[in-house]
């Protein structure tokens, strides 16, 4: 009886040690415009012809949504990725069970990171109207870092 309560709890933590495995790497993101009905398209190529939207992408990718419809100026949001509560369990598992390989998959993979915001809503202002549509957030460029190294003297 306790070899069998024993293997059950073993098998669990097991399973729930990859977030690769248990998440997956892939996610289904919700892209909804205000008002509905906007043609929907991101900066990975997927597209739909009226919002509400879900496409399915990449957990380690980050991306552009833009909507667009008539009478109304476009908008676009960023939506990036962040690792989530799901995500660090599978992480913690990874560290008691899978050890650094499971956390290596995890990383290369992006299997702890969930996108955000999801769903994402991007508002349009009628063409008329004062204000602009909603616009993404768009990421700085990263710089590199100064090692205190200078040239040209």
């Amino acid at each position: 009886m306790k070899m069998s309560i024993f293997a059950t709890l073993v098998a669990a933590l097991a399973v729930s040690g990859c977030a690769s495995v248990v998440r997956g790497t892939t996610e289904k993101v919700s892209i909804n415009s205000e008002p509905p009905d906007a043609a929907i398209r991101t900066s990975l190529g997927h597209s739909c012809p009226a919002s509400p939207c879900t496409v399915e992408v990449s957990r380690k990718e980050g991306f552009t949504a833009f909507a667009e419809k008539e009478g109304y100026k476009p908008g676009s949001i960023y939506i990036g990725t962040k690792m989530s509560g799901n995500g660090a369990v599978g992480l913690a598992g990874n560290i008691l069970v899978g050890g650094l390989i499971g956390v290596g998959v995890d990383a290369v993979t992006g299997a702890t990171l969930d996108h955000f915001p999801n769903p994402a809503v991007i508002t349009l202002v009628p063409v008329d109207a004062p204000g602009e549509s909603s616009k993404a957030a768009v990421p700085l460029p990263r710089q590199p870092k100064d090692n205190g190294a200078r040239t040209g003297v």
